[in-house]
């Protein structure tokens, strides 16, 4: 069971919940698993168990975390987003990973967006960047369409990662930005839309 203290976030398809141990074994699959090749991985069984019990007391030292996505309909697990510093980072992130098979349905963009809003309106986030290795295309592509742009001048964790600055709580605000994510949204909640081309999360 995830901690009662952390809200449950709610889109048109997934409820956003804090992690929980039976949650874990997902979690396992993909990060020991070549995915994680640009988060640090693939790690041991004991390596992503180590991450995992970070993942949970992130919130209890921060206040806030990654939030695990699930089917709002099945209770199935996607993956995670939410925001994220431990120690040594610049700043703080908005991060996001998707279970392998789960990529290309929009489920990161959907948590995503809902994780960004959370944090810009109840926890006064006024700027958020994202740190991802330069050969994660899929992951540059879905900050480009979350409105991030690449930031030269930022600090980077260790020099091996793009730095990608979200725009600020009132860019955002009303914006033809975010009316076009949540336009993308919709296509992705339609069960006749097929995307096709890149599979994007």
């Amino acid at each position: 069971m995830a901690h009662r203290d952390i809200p449950v976030l709610e889109t048109r398809r997934l409820l956003l919940r804090g992690p929980a141990a039976e949650d874990y074994p997902n979690f396992k699959a993909t990060f020991t698993s070549y995915r994680a090749r640009f988060m640090g991985g693939p790690l041991t069984p004991y390596e992503s168990w180590m991450l995992y019990a970070a993942e949970i007391g992130h919130w209890q030292i921060r206040g806030y975390g990654m939030w695990m996505i699930h089917d709002k309909q099945t209770d199935e697990t996607y993956g995670m987003a939410g925001g994220w510093k431990p120690a040594m980072w610049p700043e703080a992130e908005i991060a996001w990973v998707i279970w392998p098979d789960k990529a290309g349905k929009g489920y990161a963009l959907e948590a995503t967006h809902a994780v960004r809003r959370y944090l810009y309106r109840e926890r006064g986030w006024t700027t958020a960047v994202s740190y991802i290795d330069p050969k994660n295309l899929d992951s540059i592509r879905l900050a480009e369409r979350l409105g991030a742009v690449k930031d030269h001048d930022a600090a980077s964790i260790d020099g091996n990662d793009a730095v990608y600055r979200h725009p600020s709580p009132a860019q955002l605000d009303g914006s033809q930005l975010a009316h076009g994510i949540e336009m993308e949204i919709g296509h992705y909640t339609d069960p006749l839309f097929k995307p096709k081309g890149w599979a994007i999360d």
